[in-house]
């Protein structure tokens, strides 16, 4: 049997892997579809289990050579994998409350991800070399921290319950989304400053290209969804055929895609913001090839943790290597703290109203925190681009920082993730509803805010103490007045333009 697998996988050499590959995907979807009501496995650690009983029978079947059938390769997962992942997630992304928690959530996965780069970054240059891991240069110690402070928060996704919880769920799925785009944008930055010297001015030109990569790919988005939005109103696609509507949305948003990488700019965050206003101004949804994106991806990895030569090219002791894994782990925790609990207190602050007395208990931010430990595909994608060409690598450094990086998604996905059911149950109890974000959604910001900016109908005088009274609301209420506006806004003109329901009042 084994002979006649063996000759049929020499006359098809191309075939037959990708043929074993996918009946191996189809296993773990029909498997995840079996424990979807058993919150304790989800869709990734169902992935990572099955790729790694497969790879142990390969491995087998090699007699101890490798461990996988198809090579992963870092151009496999920028251009055909992470596209629909990102674009899926703008496109179901809530919007009402991704907008209303906007300063909280741009401040987790933005703000954030400079502080948890900075302190693993430090911490693994200071640490690895006491450790006996040396051979990393300048630029790929700020990749490492680029690359384990990207989250995967599917496992808490899972958990919460949006309906008991949408305060938290948003603020978990919103970081989730922007930390992804943030660690790539920046792990592309550094890819673009002289690190030989690096000082205060390096640090500046760090944050302004990513200022820039961050507002162009973000103004790209925008005019790709903007400009489908208009075509499907105008020539209304769906009239006729909801297949070619659907067709020309998933096109138009992997073009949006293709061309910010081939201008040097982020394309997640392009087809993030390309996939909210879509959603926002059409009315379908593709998410299939997400689903199986991302559940290719934990499937390899779970094959990849017993690939022989890896470690043996590593030319670590085996308690090197898992000295810097626990490290790793370490400063993951530390980072993702240092940054948590203080932007949370800040956070309370700026949206300190009657409305929400109690926006971010302790326990919401310790489930916040919690959320965050795990690691996912945009690590292992950013571990393969720096440390690999094409997937393959004969440097022993390189060769241990992506076992490195496998060994902390394997571990903080099974470890981190069988844990977050019980450690959700004991901090919010299922009985137990969000009162803070209750009391945020009971009241309509339009109860309180009636006024218009100006009113041409009007004397100056009356439009100045319009206005007075505006700016003070601004003031007073930031992210509601901002949100109250632009619903305003768009409504009366561009709705119109692009197509999309017009909300009706106590909405938004």
């Amino acid at each position: 049997m084994f002979e006649f697998v063996r000759n049929l996988a020499h006359e098809h050499e191309q075939v037959v892997p990708i043929s074993v590959f996918v009946a191996i995907l189809c296993l773990c979807l029909v498997i995840g579809h079996l424990l979807e009501e058993n919150r304790w496995v989800n869709e990734s650690i169902t992935a990572i289990l099955i790729g790694g009983i497969a790879g142990t029978v390969i491995l087998f079947l090699n007699k101890g050579k490798s461990s996988h059938i198809l090579r992963f390769s870092e151009e496999l997962f920028f251009i055909y994998l992470l596209p629909p992942i990102i674009f899926n997630a703008g496109f179901q992304v809530k919007k009402k409350q991704f907008f209303q928690n906007f300063i909280t959530i741009m401040l987790f996965g933005v703000i954030g991800v400079f502080i948890s780069t900075s302190i693993i970054t430090a911490g693994s240059w200071w640490l690895f070399p006491k450790l006996g891991f040396f051979g990393l240069t300048a630029r790929e110690y700020l990749a490492v921290g680029t690359i384990f402070s990207s989250t995967d928060t599917v496992c808490t996704l899972q958990v919460l319950h949006q309906d008991e919880n949408p305060l938290l769920y948003s603020l978990v799925f919103g970081e989730g989304v922007v930390n992804d785009a943030t660690s790539v944008v920046l792990f592309n930055a550094i890819q673009k400053i002289d690190v030989s010297r690096i000082n205060s001015r390096t640090s500046f030109q760090l944050i302004g290209d990513f200022i820039y990569l961050f507002s162009t790919s973000t103004a790209l988005g925008v005019t790709f969804g903007l400009v489908t939005a208009y075509s499907l109103k105008t020539l209304y696609f769906g009239r006729h055929s909801t297949v070619r509507e659907l067709a020309i949305m998933v096109l138009m948003a992997y073009l949006s895609y293709m061309l910010a990488e081939l201008l040097d700019l982020s394309g997640i965050l392009t087809v993030f913001f390309c996939g909210i206003l879509m959603s926002h101004y059409a009315w379908h949804i593709f998410a299939m090839m997400s689903f199986v994106a991302e559940t290719f991806i934990f499937l390899y990895v779970g094959m990849d943790a017993l690939d022989m030569e890896k470690w043996k090219m590593t030319r670590l002791s085996v308690g090197t290597l898992m000295a810097s894994f626990g490290t790793l782990v370490f400063l993951i925790l530390v980072g993702r703290a240092a940054f948590v609990f203080p932007l949370s207190a800040f956070s309370n602050y700026l949206n300190k109203h009657p409305d929400r007395s109690k926006p971010l208990t302790f326990r919401h931010q310790v489930v916040i925190w919690w959320a965050g430990l795990m690691r996912g595909a945009v690590s292992i994608a950013l571990a393969f681009k720096q440390f690999t060409f094409s997937g393959v690598t004969w440097d022993p450094v390189n060769a241990a920082m992506i076992t490195n990086t496998i060994i902390v998604v394997l571990f903080t996905t099974l470890v981190f993730g069988f844990l977050t059911k019980p450690l959700i149950l004991c901090l919010l109890p299922q009985h137990v509803t969000d009162t803070s974000d209750e009391a945020q959604g009971s009241k309509s910001p339009k109860e309180d805010i009636t006024l218009p900016l100006l009113s041409f109908e009007g004397s100056a005088s009356t439009n100045i103490l319009r206005a007075k009274d505006s700016l003070s609301m601004l003031i007073e209420r930031p992210v509601y007045t901002v949100h109250f506006y632009w619903r305003k806004f768009d409504d009366r003109y561009m709705r119109p333009i692009f197509g999309g329901p017009i909300s009706s009042p106590p909405e938004c």
